[in-house]
């Protein structure tokens, strides 16, 4: 198996909403916000390549929706997901299997593409794989999360056919590739586990959206169940370190990968480096 970053641009968040409790007087040194209190993240995604199959974790933001909605988001940055592939030598024709870690707009708005008046796949030949408990969750949505699973980024990938549910056992996947559950962030999102290298790639979607997430307290407002969460990462990171995984951050701005470490202050961060240089 090989894996490669996926660069699709950078989007904004609220710096309060992305640190939950932690007061702005700390977190603004680790996330320096503009003037509306705006910070910025990344959309990294990751491609894996196992023999004929081209899998993609998760697919950024898309660009199907209006001046409107990206006004609130401010994408920008030169990386486009078909840039990404491009440079790796892929067109979004290529992708066989498209693993959607959880269905909120900025994990999964380069699901669907605008054709005219219709919404269809960008990814015309791949499988989408979702889990039925997270898909009730997000076409069923509750009134506080709503605005985070849009109907026209979820509601095609069923229609087109293209939908399949990994259900508990994972056979449907590569040999190396095998998915963790977190129930914290939203229900059942997926954390791809990959095989690589000798080492084991956690890729981190909003369990750990960024390196500056890792102490526990630091749990986002977007959080559905924050005290899940709380006990979900702290399950993980002691693992992490037992197991020295590597973790991938998808919404790090600066961070692509890190390894863990104990110290007096708890868990935190030890090397940094690209996905590249394993």
């Amino acid at each position: 198996m090989q894996l490669h970053t996926i660069d699709t641009g950078y989007f904004k968040l609220d710096g309060g909403a992305m640190f939950g409790v932690v007061p702005k007087s700390i977190w603004i040194k680790l996330n320096p916000p503009d003037e509306n209190n705006m910070c910025t993240w990344a959309l990294r995604c990751m491609l894996a390549q196992d023999g004929d199959r081209l899998i993609l974790i998760d697919n950024g933001i898309g660009d199907k929706q209006d001046a409107k909605f990206f006004g609130h988001y401010y994408l920008h940055g030169e990386d486009t997901l078909d840039k990404s592939l491009k440079q790796l030598g892929y067109h979004r024709s290529d992708i066989t299997d498209v693993i959607l870690t959880h269905l909120h707009f900025d994990h999964c708005g380069g699901s669907i593409i605008r054709a005219g008046e219709k919404l269809i796949p960008a990814f015309e030949k791949a499988v989408y794989w979702s889990n039925e408990r997270h898909w009730k969750w997000a076409t069923q949505p509750n009134e506080r999360e709503k605005a985070s699973f849009l109907k026209e980024n979820i509601l095609p990938i069923h229609e087109s056919g293209q939908l399949k549910f990994l259900e508990g056992n994972e056979s449907n996947l590569p040999t190396g590739l095998s998915i963790l559950q977190a129930y914290g962030h939203t229900d059942a999102m997926m954390l791809p586990k990959c095989q690589y290298k000798g080492r084991t790639v956690v890729f981190m979607a909003d369990l750990l959206p960024s390196a500056a997430h890792i102490p526990l307290p630091y749990v986002m407002a977007y959080d559905m169940f924050p005290l899940t969460t709380l006990q979900e990462k702290k399950s993980f990171l002691t693992e992490a370190v037992e197991q020295d995984y590597v973790l991938f951050f998808e919404h790090d701005p600066q961070i692509e990968c890190c390894t863990l470490q104990q110290t007096e202050k708890g868990i935190r961060v030890k090397e940094t480096f690209k996905l590249s240089e394993l």
